[in-house]
């Protein structure tokens, strides 16, 4: 865990070695979105949800400013169903750069900052195995906890009415950012 502020990473283990994307504040806040935005669009199993609400809580304006860096194997892959999960963030990262319902943002995202980040995730996904998951990952940020009062995974998989996002512990990632 020794990356710094807004930086998403390959596992340490991880072969090959492939370049760390490193965000502004501003430009990750907009690569969360839009990934979250897509992944609500695409989203058909509970499993494909779950991986959309686990991006969409990397909420800055929730958990702070440059605190939301993850390496791959933080996100909640299973081993059981790895090839689907890694099929659908692959799918969502694709709508994503294709613009799909960017027009639910209050602004207009910078493409030429937002897409190579977007590219280099896709390489990174594509690169991610599955002796690569850590199973303690997911087991670990599903658990209810007895005194929560917000579960990591809203109950029944709301969506914010406004933006159609799954609803993540913070609420609605758009919501939370203005849009």
């Amino acid at each position: 865990m020794g990356r710094i502020g807004n930086t998403i990473s390959m596992p340490v283990h991880a072969v090959p070695v492939i370049e760390s994307i490193g965000m502004s504040n501003g430009l990750t806040s907009v690569f969360i979105e839009v990934l979250s935005i897509s992944g609500s669009m695409l989203a058909r199993t509970n499993r494909e949800r779950e991986m959309t609400i686990w991006l969409a809580q990397r909420d800055q304006s929730i958990v702070g400013i440059g605190t939301v860096g993850f390496d791959i194997d933080e996100m909640p892959w299973s081993i059981d169903t790895f090839e689907e999960e890694k099929d659908f963030v692959l799918r969502m990262i694709i709508y994503a750069i294709a613009g799909a319902g960017w027009e639910r943002l209050s602004y207009k995202p910078r493409e030429e900052s937002l897409i190579p980040c977007l590219e280099q995730l896709q390489i990174m996904i594509h690169t991610f195995t599955k002796g690569d998951v850590t199973l303690d990952n997911y087991l670990e940020w599903s658990e209810i906890e007895e005194d929560d009062d917000q579960p990591t995974i809203p109950p029944g998989y709301p969506k914010c009415a406004k933006h159609e996002v799954y609803l993540s512990c913070h609420g609605c990632v758009l919501c939370n950012n203005g849009s």
